[in-house]
Protein backbone atom coordinates (compact mmCIF):
# COMPACT_ATOMS: atom_id res chain seq x y z
CA UNK A 1 0.00 0.00 0.00
CA UNK A 2 1.31 3.46 -0.51
CA UNK A 3 0.68 6.97 0.56
CA UNK A 4 1.08 10.27 -0.82
CA UNK A 5 2.81 12.56 1.73
CA UNK A 6 4.59 15.84 2.02
CA UNK A 7 7.45 15.48 4.00
CA UNK A 8 8.57 18.62 4.20
CA UNK A 9 7.38 22.05 2.53
CA UNK A 10 8.58 21.50 -1.47
CA UNK A 11 9.38 17.57 -0.41
CA UNK A 12 6.87 15.14 -2.45
CA UNK A 13 6.94 11.77 -1.81
CA UNK A 14 5.23 8.19 -2.51
CA UNK A 15 5.52 5.89 0.63
CA UNK A 16 4.80 2.50 1.78
CA UNK A 17 2.20 2.43 4.47
CA UNK A 18 0.74 -0.37 6.63
CA UNK A 19 -2.72 -1.09 7.14
CA UNK A 20 -4.44 -0.12 10.11
CA UNK A 21 -7.75 -1.30 11.78
CA UNK A 22 -10.64 0.75 12.50
CA UNK A 23 -12.07 1.45 16.05
CA UNK A 24 -15.35 0.85 17.32
CA UNK A 25 -16.82 3.62 15.30
CA UNK A 26 -14.49 3.94 12.36
CA UNK A 27 -14.22 2.49 9.23
CA UNK A 28 -11.60 2.01 6.73
CA UNK A 29 -12.12 2.81 3.34
CA UNK A 30 -10.03 0.82 -0.05
CA UNK A 31 -9.50 4.76 -1.77
CA UNK A 32 -10.20 4.22 -5.32
CA UNK A 33 -10.01 7.71 -6.43
CA UNK A 34 -8.50 11.28 -5.14
CA UNK A 35 -8.40 14.74 -6.47
CA UNK A 36 -5.81 17.60 -5.71
CA UNK A 37 -6.98 20.47 -4.89
CA UNK A 38 -5.25 24.03 -4.81
CA UNK A 39 -4.85 23.59 -0.87
CA UNK A 40 -2.62 20.29 -1.32
CA UNK A 41 -0.36 22.39 -3.95
CA UNK A 42 -0.39 25.41 -0.53
CA UNK A 43 0.57 22.39 1.73
CA UNK A 44 3.55 21.65 -0.77
CA UNK A 45 4.61 24.84 -0.79
CA UNK A 46 4.29 25.31 2.79
CA UNK A 47 1.62 28.88 2.19
CA UNK A 48 -0.80 26.67 4.37
CA UNK A 49 -0.74 28.05 7.59
CA UNK A 50 -2.54 24.83 9.58
CA UNK A 51 -0.39 22.01 8.06
CA UNK A 52 2.21 20.06 10.33
CA UNK A 53 4.72 18.19 8.40
CA UNK A 54 4.92 15.99 7.49
CA UNK A 55 1.68 15.02 6.16
CA UNK A 56 -0.36 12.49 3.92
CA UNK A 57 -2.48 15.05 2.27
CA UNK A 58 -5.97 14.76 0.22
CA UNK A 59 -9.12 15.52 1.45
CA UNK A 60 -11.37 14.70 -2.00
CA UNK A 61 -11.08 11.25 -1.98
CA UNK A 62 -14.16 8.07 -2.96
CA UNK A 63 -13.54 4.60 -2.61
CA UNK A 64 -15.46 1.53 -0.93
CA UNK A 65 -15.67 0.45 3.00
CA UNK A 66 -13.44 -2.55 3.27
CA UNK A 67 -13.55 -3.10 6.85
CA UNK A 68 -16.37 -1.43 9.77
CA UNK A 69 -15.88 -1.10 13.87
CA UNK A 70 -18.33 -3.29 16.20
CA UNK A 71 -20.35 -0.15 16.76
CA UNK A 72 -21.03 0.69 13.34
CA UNK A 73 -24.52 -0.31 12.06
CA UNK A 74 -24.70 2.64 9.15
CA UNK A 75 -22.35 1.31 6.60
CA UNK A 76 -20.94 -2.40 5.37
CA UNK A 77 -18.25 -3.87 3.61
CA UNK A 78 -18.44 -3.04 0.08
CA UNK A 79 -20.33 0.13 0.16
CA UNK A 80 -19.42 3.05 -2.14
CA UNK A 81 -18.61 5.99 -0.16
CA UNK A 82 -17.41 9.46 -0.11
CA UNK A 83 -14.90 11.29 3.29
CA UNK A 84 -16.47 14.12 4.39
CA UNK A 85 -12.96 15.40 5.66
CA UNK A 86 -14.22 17.87 8.42
CA UNK A 87 -14.01 16.50 11.80
CA UNK A 88 -15.46 18.39 14.57
CA UNK A 89 -15.64 18.20 18.17
CA UNK A 90 -19.59 18.14 18.41
CA UNK A 91 -19.68 20.03 22.06
CA UNK A 92 -17.95 23.58 21.09
CA UNK A 93 -20.51 26.25 19.90
CA UNK A 94 -20.22 26.45 16.36
CA UNK A 95 -21.03 22.87 16.25
CA UNK A 96 -23.77 23.16 18.38
CA UNK A 97 -25.77 25.61 16.37
CA UNK A 98 -24.63 23.41 13.29
CA UNK A 99 -21.09 25.50 12.02
CA UNK A 100 -19.60 22.13 12.44
CA UNK A 101 -17.36 23.71 9.99
CA UNK A 102 -15.73 26.52 11.77
CA UNK A 103 -15.62 24.30 15.17
CA UNK A 104 -13.28 25.48 17.64
CA UNK A 105 -11.54 22.15 17.56
CA UNK A 106 -11.61 21.62 13.69
CA UNK A 107 -9.42 19.09 12.03
CA UNK A 108 -9.53 18.33 8.58
CA UNK A 109 -7.71 15.18 6.58
CA UNK A 110 -5.09 16.14 4.84
CA UNK A 111 -4.78 19.14 6.58
CA UNK A 112 -4.50 18.78 10.70
CA UNK A 113 -4.39 14.91 10.60
CA UNK A 114 -3.13 12.59 7.48
CA UNK A 115 -5.61 12.61 4.29
CA UNK A 116 -6.59 10.16 1.81
CA UNK A 117 -3.83 10.39 -0.62
CA UNK A 118 -3.23 6.46 0.46
CA UNK A 119 -4.51 3.24 -0.58
CA UNK A 120 -6.69 2.27 2.52
CA UNK A 121 -7.62 5.02 4.93
CA UNK A 122 -9.38 4.44 8.49
CA UNK A 123 -11.98 7.57 9.06
CA UNK A 124 -14.77 8.06 11.69
CA UNK A 125 -17.92 6.22 10.12
CA UNK A 126 -19.80 9.38 10.90
CA UNK A 127 -17.37 11.06 7.95
CA UNK A 128 -18.29 7.97 5.45
CA UNK A 129 -21.20 9.36 3.23
CA UNK A 130 -22.86 6.09 1.31
CA UNK A 131 -23.08 6.81 -2.64
CA UNK A 132 -24.51 4.64 -5.33
CA UNK A 133 -22.81 1.94 -7.07
CA UNK A 134 -24.42 3.25 -10.30
CA UNK A 135 -22.31 6.94 -9.40
CA UNK A 136 -19.22 6.72 -11.38
CA UNK A 137 -16.29 6.84 -8.18
CA UNK A 138 -14.51 9.33 -10.28
CA UNK A 139 -17.82 11.84 -10.36
CA UNK A 140 -18.35 10.53 -6.86
CA UNK A 141 -14.87 11.93 -5.95
CA UNK A 142 -16.19 15.44 -6.96
CA UNK A 143 -18.79 15.53 -4.50
CA UNK A 144 -16.30 17.30 -1.41
CA UNK A 145 -15.22 20.41 -4.12
CA UNK A 146 -18.78 20.85 -4.86
CA UNK A 147 -19.48 21.05 -1.06
CA UNK A 148 -17.89 24.28 -0.95
CA UNK A 149 -19.74 25.89 -3.80
CA UNK A 150 -23.14 24.56 -1.71
CA UNK A 151 -21.90 25.89 1.27
CA UNK A 152 -21.00 29.34 0.17
CA UNK A 153 -24.54 29.38 -1.65
CA UNK A 154 -26.36 28.38 1.53
CA UNK A 155 -24.39 30.94 3.57
CA UNK A 156 -25.43 33.38 0.87
CA UNK A 157 -28.38 32.56 -0.29
CA UNK A 158 -29.06 31.84 -3.82
CA UNK A 159 -31.96 31.26 -5.65
CA UNK A 160 -34.42 31.92 -9.35
CA UNK A 161 -34.15 35.95 -8.18
CA UNK A 162 -30.48 35.66 -8.22
CA UNK A 163 -27.81 37.36 -10.81
CA UNK A 164 -24.67 36.31 -9.75
CA UNK A 165 -21.02 37.47 -10.92
CA UNK A 166 -18.35 34.62 -10.18
CA UNK A 167 -14.66 35.84 -9.93
CA UNK A 168 -12.69 33.02 -11.27
CA UNK A 169 -13.19 29.93 -13.29
CA UNK A 170 -10.98 27.78 -11.87
CA UNK A 171 -12.36 24.57 -10.29
CA UNK A 172 -13.68 27.00 -7.59
CA UNK A 173 -15.65 29.12 -10.04
CA UNK A 174 -17.13 26.12 -12.18
CA UNK A 175 -18.60 24.37 -8.87
CA UNK A 176 -20.61 27.76 -7.61
CA UNK A 177 -21.12 28.62 -11.40
CA UNK A 178 -22.85 24.78 -11.46
CA UNK A 179 -24.69 25.19 -8.36
CA UNK A 180 -26.10 28.60 -9.05
CA UNK A 181 -27.12 27.31 -12.31
CA UNK A 182 -29.01 24.59 -10.12
CA UNK A 183 -30.69 27.45 -7.63
CA UNK A 184 -32.35 28.51 -11.17
CA UNK A 185 -29.54 31.86 -10.91
CA UNK A 186 -28.68 33.96 -13.92
CA UNK A 187 -24.86 33.67 -13.98
CA UNK A 188 -21.61 35.94 -14.85
CA UNK A 189 -18.47 34.53 -14.75
CA UNK A 190 -15.57 36.62 -15.05
CA UNK A 191 -11.95 35.61 -15.08
CA UNK A 192 -8.27 37.19 -16.95
CA UNK A 193 -7.93 33.35 -19.23
CA UNK A 194 -10.03 32.91 -22.21
CA UNK A 195 -9.82 29.35 -22.22
CA UNK A 196 -11.02 29.11 -18.58
CA UNK A 197 -14.10 31.25 -19.79
CA UNK A 198 -14.79 28.84 -22.69
CA UNK A 199 -15.10 26.19 -20.03
CA UNK A 200 -17.07 28.27 -17.96
CA UNK A 201 -19.49 28.45 -20.76
CA UNK A 202 -20.06 24.75 -21.25
CA UNK A 203 -21.12 24.48 -17.80
CA UNK A 204 -24.00 27.08 -18.50
CA UNK A 205 -22.26 30.65 -17.65
CA UNK A 206 -25.00 33.21 -19.15
CA UNK A 207 -22.49 35.78 -19.74
CA UNK A 208 -18.40 36.04 -19.62
CA UNK A 209 -16.19 38.65 -18.87
CA UNK A 210 -12.54 38.82 -19.54
CA UNK A 211 -10.32 40.56 -17.03
CA UNK A 212 -8.23 42.77 -18.08
CA UNK A 213 -9.81 43.08 -21.65
CA UNK A 214 -13.46 44.04 -20.31
CA UNK A 215 -14.46 46.47 -17.89
CA UNK A 216 -15.84 44.06 -15.37
CA UNK A 217 -17.84 46.52 -13.13
CA UNK A 218 -19.12 48.38 -16.18
CA UNK A 219 -20.14 44.89 -17.74
CA UNK A 220 -22.16 44.25 -14.70
CA UNK A 221 -23.60 48.12 -14.45
CA UNK A 222 -26.90 47.22 -16.38
CA UNK A 223 -27.83 43.54 -15.00
CA UNK A 224 -30.72 43.48 -12.24
CA UNK A 225 -32.16 46.49 -13.83
CA UNK A 226 -29.17 48.50 -13.95
CA UNK A 227 -28.79 47.87 -10.04
CA UNK A 228 -25.92 45.28 -10.40
CA UNK A 229 -25.73 41.20 -9.36
CA UNK A 230 -27.16 40.55 -6.03
CA UNK A 231 -24.84 38.13 -5.24
CA UNK A 232 -21.34 38.02 -5.99
CA UNK A 233 -18.68 35.14 -5.08
CA UNK A 234 -14.96 35.51 -4.90
CA UNK A 235 -13.54 31.85 -6.58
CA UNK A 236 -10.54 33.66 -6.71
CA UNK A 237 -9.37 34.17 -3.58
CA UNK A 238 -7.84 37.55 -4.71
CA UNK A 239 -7.84 40.20 -1.86
CA UNK A 240 -8.38 43.50 -3.80
CA UNK A 241 -11.90 41.41 -5.42
CA UNK A 242 -13.46 42.65 -2.80
CA UNK A 243 -13.47 46.30 -2.45
CA UNK A 244 -14.65 45.94 -6.17
CA UNK A 245 -17.49 43.27 -5.26
CA UNK A 246 -18.95 46.26 -2.72
CA UNK A 247 -18.76 48.80 -5.51
CA UNK A 248 -20.45 46.38 -7.95
CA UNK A 249 -23.13 44.41 -5.86
CA UNK A 250 -26.87 45.71 -5.86
CA UNK A 251 -28.45 46.98 -2.95
CA UNK A 252 -29.30 44.59 -0.39
CA UNK A 253 -26.90 42.58 -2.42
CA UNK A 254 -24.95 39.37 -0.87
CA UNK A 255 -20.87 38.91 -1.23
CA UNK A 256 -19.47 35.27 -0.42
CA UNK A 257 -15.86 35.11 0.45
CA UNK A 258 -13.74 32.03 -0.29
CA UNK A 259 -10.40 33.17 -0.55
CA UNK A 260 -7.94 32.02 2.18
CA UNK A 261 -4.93 35.08 2.14
CA UNK A 262 -3.52 37.36 5.11
CA UNK A 263 -3.20 40.39 2.86
CA UNK A 264 -5.17 43.18 3.38
CA UNK A 265 -7.72 45.08 1.21
CA UNK A 266 -9.35 48.68 1.10
CA UNK A 267 -13.42 47.96 1.90
CA UNK A 268 -15.42 50.72 2.22
CA UNK A 269 -17.76 51.25 4.86
CA UNK A 270 -19.56 53.66 2.73
CA UNK A 271 -20.37 51.17 0.26
CA UNK A 272 -21.54 47.92 2.44
CA UNK A 273 -23.64 50.84 4.85
CA UNK A 274 -25.25 52.96 2.05
CA UNK A 275 -26.18 49.47 0.22
CA UNK A 276 -26.44 47.52 3.70
CA UNK A 277 -24.47 44.64 1.70
CA UNK A 278 -24.17 41.14 3.28
CA UNK A 279 -20.86 39.85 3.89
CA UNK A 280 -20.31 36.38 4.27
CA UNK A 281 -17.22 34.23 5.06
CA UNK A 282 -17.45 30.41 3.93
CA UNK A 283 -14.86 27.68 4.90
CA UNK A 284 -15.30 24.22 4.36
CA UNK A 285 -18.60 22.87 3.83
CA UNK A 286 -21.31 22.63 6.82
CA UNK A 287 -22.60 18.72 6.12
CA UNK A 288 -23.70 19.28 2.82
CA UNK A 289 -22.14 16.14 1.15
CA UNK A 290 -25.35 13.95 1.55
CA UNK A 291 -27.39 16.89 -0.42
CA UNK A 292 -24.57 17.45 -3.12
CA UNK A 293 -24.65 13.36 -3.70
CA UNK A 294 -28.11 13.33 -4.10
CA UNK A 295 -27.12 16.02 -7.31
CA UNK A 296 -24.78 14.13 -8.72
CA UNK A 297 -26.87 10.61 -8.16
CA UNK A 298 -30.15 12.41 -9.94
CA UNK A 299 -28.28 14.45 -12.50
CA UNK A 300 -29.28 17.62 -11.41
CA UNK A 301 -25.48 17.97 -11.60
CA UNK A 302 -23.05 16.28 -14.48
CA UNK A 303 -19.74 17.74 -13.48
CA UNK A 304 -18.17 14.69 -15.16
CA UNK A 305 -15.84 16.86 -18.24
CA UNK A 306 -14.27 18.72 -14.83
CA UNK A 307 -11.86 15.58 -14.53
CA UNK A 308 -9.29 16.68 -17.30
CA UNK A 309 -6.27 14.28 -16.17
CA UNK A 310 -6.10 11.09 -14.16
CA UNK A 311 -2.65 9.65 -12.64
CA UNK A 312 -1.94 6.34 -11.34
CA UNK A 313 -1.09 7.29 -7.54
CA UNK A 314 2.62 6.68 -7.74
CA UNK A 315 2.82 9.06 -10.43
CA UNK A 316 1.68 11.78 -8.33
CA UNK A 317 4.73 14.33 -8.51
CA UNK A 318 3.80 14.20 -12.32
CA UNK A 319 0.02 14.63 -11.49
CA UNK A 320 1.42 17.84 -9.41
CA UNK A 321 3.65 19.10 -11.82
CA UNK A 322 1.44 19.55 -14.61
CA UNK A 323 -1.04 21.45 -12.31
CA UNK A 324 1.49 24.23 -11.43
CA UNK A 325 3.36 23.98 -15.36
CA UNK A 326 0.53 23.89 -17.30
CA UNK A 327 -2.73 25.11 -15.47
CA UNK A 328 -4.17 25.93 -18.14
CA UNK A 329 -4.74 22.14 -19.31
CA UNK A 330 -6.33 21.04 -16.47
CA UNK A 331 -9.51 21.81 -14.08
CA UNK A 332 -9.64 18.76 -11.82
CA UNK A 333 -6.89 16.16 -11.86
CA UNK A 334 -7.00 12.62 -10.10
CA UNK A 335 -5.17 10.15 -8.75
CA UNK A 336 -6.24 6.50 -8.97
CA UNK A 337 -5.43 4.49 -6.32
CA UNK A 338 -7.39 1.12 -7.72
Amino acid sequence: MIAIRVRAPHSLEVIETDRAEPGPNEVRIKVSTAGICGSDIHILHGSNPFAKYPRVIGHEFAGTVAATGAAVTSLAIGDHVVVDPVVSCGHCYACRIGRSNVCANLEVMGVHRDGGFRSEVVVPAANAVKVSKDLPISVAALAEPFSIAANVLSRTGCDERDTVLVYGSGTVGLTVLQVAKLKGARVIVADPDKRRLERAEQFGADRLLQTGKDDVPAGVASENDGLGPTLVIDGAGIPALLEEACRVASPAGRIGILGFSHAPCNVSQQEIVKKELTLVGSRLSRRLLPEVIGWLESGQLKPDTMITQTFRASDARDAFALIEQAPEKTVKVQLDFS
